[in-house]
């Protein structure tokens, strides 16, 4: 028998669980951290950030207690920059490429201050960004996720109308539907979206999807340019017999659940969890499973730690917190008890001369009553090319010039859903960000 359950632990118990794990900066923290930064001229973490934020100029202003001047410098930059404060992996980005990280092995704490910088100027009430006089031009927008919100703040910004036509309930993309609940707690993630939209001139349309509710036909019809931003609509296939068992489930659907669900107590968890995975989502459902009350998580992957996804801070984050990661293990078969899973069967595996990877014959199996698969998600071309057969493709997603052009005229892409992006919130802005001054271009041309 399965053995899954709800309230497996108390309201108060799982209110703890998700609260968030990293505690904001108080005001004389925040000082004494930002004195630390010796605000580097061709300072190294600028560099490693993607949307190209001036860190050493926000944290000089920080140390000064000009915190409205460091918020808008960060939000000039990156209109997402308290989503990114949280959830982007800063160990290997700014603070991994922090001066003090060399020398004593604790860097700055750019995301803490970031956080910090972003949550006083939202939390003032102020909207600081004014609109460019009207220009007349509509511009579509598909998805209303990073990359779709950053590039409508841009156009607005610059005084076009958006319209965001997005498939979901609500905006925000992973940030409200795929990130961890800890990570961004207090409805953090629909807060930044309504801060976004206070510019004006952005109209958001709810359970409006691509091929079923909106065409891509239309839209260029109708509007002066079209930007998708749709990001990714799948998730990859294990391709083992059994797949569609009960017990089985696909992480970033669960974690979608859980982050809508208003009553924790009402999910249900198995005691024995096994996540198959190596990236941010393994991790997150992984370590949720636990503060569930999940007896025991292991999460296998089938390489070895260094080839993970995930940062090597998350995959201690996730031991903390009671996960048991095993390596160089690959399943090759889904084992039922009737109805429902009842564990996976895992080959040990090992590099062969030319990299890649070859199984041993050495099996093992891990018992589960509830097992994830967080094997990374692939972008759905179906909505966009069955209409649009001109629009090219490469590596399975949309294909884009410099300028985020598509091979569709008049209609850009940027996000998780194009070619080459590399799959985190802070890109996912920056593309959009790029892609709005793009499509200024084409527009100031056409």
């Amino acid at each position: 028998m399965s053995d899954i359950a709800a309230a497996r632990l108390s309201e108060a118990e799982l209110a703890r669980n998700f609260a968030d794990i990293h505690p904001p900066l108080d005001a004389r923290t925040a000082r004494i951290d930002a004195n630390r930064c010796y605000f580097c001229y061709d300072a190294p973490c600028m560099e490693a950030c993607p949307t190209g934020i001036d860190i050493p100029n926000f944290i000089r202003k920080i140390a000064t207690d000009n915190v409205r001047g460091a918020g808008l410098d960060i939000l000039d930059e990156n209109i997402m920059g308290g989503a990114c404060a949280r959830v982007c992996p800063t160990e290997v980005l700014c603070e991994g490429a922090c001066v003090r990280t060399a020398q004593e092995g604790k860097p700055v704490p750019i995301g803490a201050l970031q956080r910090y910088a972003t949550d006083w100027l939202m939390a003032s009430g102020e909207q600081p960004f004014k609109r460019a006089a009207p220009t007349g031009r509509k511009i579509a927008i598909i998805g209303a996720g990073p990359a779709g919100l950053s590039a409508a703040h841009r156009l607005a910004l610059l005084g076009h109308e958006c319209e965001i036509f997005e498939a979901l309930p609500k905006s925000g993309g992973l940030n409200e539907y795929g990130i961890a609940a800890y990570k961004v707690p207090d409805d953090f993630a629909q807060k930044e979206v309504d801060f976004i939209l206070g510019i004006g001139g952005i109209t958001v349309h709810h359970n409006k999807k691509l091929g079923r509710d909106i065409h891509l036909a239309d839209l260029r019809r109708n509007f002066d340019a079209v930007f998708i931003g749709s990001g990714l609509g799948a998730v990859q296939a294990l391709g083992l017999k059994g797949e569609q068992i009960g017990g089985l489930y696909n992480a970033v659907d669960y974690i979608a659940e859980l982050r809508q669900s208003k009553d924790k107590t009402a999910l249900a968890i198995g005691r024995r969890v096994v996540v198959i995975g190596g990236g941010s989502t393994a991790i997150d459902i992984a370590v949720k499973s636990k503060r569930l009350g999940a007896e025991d998580v292991t999460l296998v992957y089938r390489r070895g730690p260094e080839a993970m996804s995930a940062t090597e801070k998350e995959q201690e984050f996730a031991q903390v917190n009671g996960v048991t990661i095993k390596h160089w293990m690959r399943p090759v078969a889904i084992k039922t008890n009737g109805a429902n899973v009842s564990g996976v069967e895992f080959e040990h595996t090992k590099v062969i001369a030319d990299g890649g990877l070859t199984g041993t014959g050495d099996m093992v199996v891990i018992d589960a009553d509830m097992v994830f698969k967080a094997i990374g998600q692939i972008f759905v071309p179906d909505p966009v090319c069955e209409e649009a057969s001109r629009l090219d493709l490469h590596n399975s997603k949309i294909a884009v010039d410099e300028t985020y052009a598509t091979s569709i005229e008049g209609v850009f892409a940027g996000g998780d859903c194009i070619d080459g992006n590399i799959g985190l919130t802070v890109a996912a802005v920056q593309d959009g960000k790029l892609a709005a001054a793009a499509i200024n271009e084409y527009l100031a041309k056409k």
